[in-house]
């Protein structure tokens, strides 16, 4: 074995059991449900306008401050 795998099994040897589970509990795998919901709260509580707002505020912000 080289140097970097080595290491690397060291590692790996130390980690707790929980963080190895943590990482195959699979709740929900329907991750393009999740971000079209998570997308459709954004537009509905009004979030969207923020965003946009506050990026058009930027701009012209930047636009002014800006030398040259």
């Amino acid at each position: 074995m080289n140097y970097f795998s080595d290491t690397i099994s060291q590692l790996v040897w130390h980690l707790p059991i929980n963080l190895m589970m943590l990482a195959q509990i699979i709740k929900d795998p329907d991750v393009l449900g999740q971000m079209q919901q998570a997308w459709n709260n954004f537009v509905q509580t009004g979030q969207v306008w923020a965003l946009l707002i506050g990026l058009i505020m930027g701009y012209i912000f930047r636009s002014l401050t800006s030398y040259g």
